[in-house]
């Protein structure tokens, strides 16, 4: 559970059962690739990341990513969080008069 209340579960999938409906199975091993998947409440996949073996992912990002997407769905969609937002930052407000400007509005740290 997030600070706002907000559930986002995680899982393991051992059986591969998840790795095969989102095509990260790996038949002739046996076992899942690295695979997230960020599945909002209405069941739309919001991000993934597909990565080999040999290199994982960092949790930190997965959290951070997940804190953007809620926040973006608590303002409807009026709030968007630029890349390397935290909670707590400032986000961006889409529209035309943004495009073209956005490094005028957002000076990442």
């Amino acid at each position: 559970m997030t600070k706002d209340g907000i559930p986002w579960p995680m899982v393991s999938d051992g059986a591969g059962n998840l790795g095969k409906v989102y095509g990260v199975y790996d038949e002739g091993n046996g076992v899942n690739i690295r695979g997230r998947f960020l599945i909002d409440p209405d069941g739309v996949v919001q991000a993934m990341e597909v990565m080999t073996p040999p290199v994982g992912r960092k949790i930190e990002e997965t959290i951070r990513q997940v804190h953007a997407f809620q926040h973006v769905r608590k303002t409807k969609g009026a709030e968007a969080c630029p890349a390397g937002w935290e909670p707590g930052k400032k986000t961006l407000k889409p529209g035309p008069d943004l495009v073209g400007k956005v490094w005028k509005e957002w000076q990442p740290e």
